[in-house]
């Protein structure tokens, strides 16, 4: 593969912070911005590559969006993943790559669309024979769906990613909890509520590489055993993005241990069935429930998953033999070597 010039391609969500300290305690936990960001982490990799990278930042503006249509290049990384503060716009971006016809990295607008709604990724999983918790959803007090739920549930938006608005009093006992619950995501999120059975287990992380023949990466944990007691042990926004809080210290990801040869297998093989099951193309990440007896729950699936060289899908490349310099390239050539 030759030199190319790339646009890596990145979004920013800009947060008003009087705004959320006047919100206090009941506004929702937010993503935050690391010193580097990906976007610099995967230019500075396509550079010792030896292609030409330039940032490009989609800013929720016509504008950028006409400009991004002007720029000359062979291949768009696309990192985006909202548009104007809009988290469930992603497939726009890449619908809008294709209508430009600019070849992008990561799953195509009917992958991303599937995974983002995750009543009708659940849905998908059932007929496909891969074990989902049973759920209900509703908007507003209309009820689009229902399996037949026994408390705690879990209750969530049902068209965000990152666990965003999911806090640790998502878990609800009670249909007083769960009604004041559904109340505060209407009003904080305008978005269709998932009612999701709880499980109790382990959280996993399976990484998936590839087209034709995808490779399941060796499996991730996030290990939520030191959160204090009565603590839901879920993957709470407070885990992924209160930074300085005791929750964000005391959780940590690394290379599941203590698993057999058995479980791990099981793993990859239902990782690779729910990213083939919601058309996923390059790579991506499920993340599944393991039950103390061995049971397996698919959560969710996400298309093009974070790839700062500190997350769980670098860092489950890295234990499979990968650089991430190694890794930046090979989502480049599965990218190009796309019909």
């Amino acid at each position: 593969m030759g030199r190319l010039k790339i646009v890596v391609l990145y979004d920013r969500v800009l947060v008003d912070e009087s705004e959320e300290a006047a919100a206090g305690d009941k506004a929702p936990v937010v993503r935050t911005l690391d010193k580097k960001e990906v976007e610099e982490e995967v230019a500075e990799a396509l550079t010792k590559l030896g292609h030409e990278p330039v940032l490009y930042e989609i800013d929720g503006t016509t504008k950028s969006l006409l400009g991004l249509a002007r720029v000359d290049c062979d291949l768009v990384f696309n990192l985006c993943e909202s548009f104007a503060d809009d988290d469930t716009a992603d497939f726009k971006i890449a619908g809008f790559l294709e209508l430009i016809g600019k070849k992008y990295t990561g799953s195509g607008t009917h992958g991303l669309m599937l995974a983002q709604d995750k009543a009708i990724a659940k849905k998908i999983f059932a007929f496909h024979g891969i074990h989902t918790p049973t759920f209900a959803k509703s908007y507003r007090g209309r009820l689009d769906f229902s399996h037949d739920l026994q408390f705690p549930v879990i209750v969530k938006p049902a068209r965000e990613d990152g666990s965003i608005g999911i806090e640790f009093s998502a878990v609800v006992n009670s249909i007083r909890e769960l009604m004041e619950r559904m109340d505060w995501l209407h009003a904080n999120f305008d978005s269709p509520v998932l009612i999701e059975e709880y499980i109790d287990g382990r959280e996993m992380y399976v990484g998936i590489l590839g087209n034709d023949k995808p490779e399941p990466l060796p499996v991730v944990e996030l290990d939520l055993s030191k959160l204090p007691d009565g603590t839901p042990r879920i993957a709470a926004a407070q885990v992924k993005w209160g930074k300085g809080t005791k929750a964000y210290r005391d959780t940590k990801s690394a290379i599941a241990a203590d698993l057999s040869e058995e479980t791990i297998a099981s793993l990859q093989q239902t990782a690779v069935a729910a990213y083939q099951a919601l058309e996923l193309r390059d790579y991506g990440r499920v993340d599944m429930r393991l039950k103390p007896d061995g049971g397996l729950h698919v959560i969710e699936v996400n298309p093009n998953p974070w790839l700062s060289s500190r997350a769980e899908f670098a860092m489950a490349a890295r234990k499979a033999g990968r650089t991430y310099s190694q890794l930046i390239e090979e989502i480049v050539e599965l990218t190009t070597s796309r019909a």
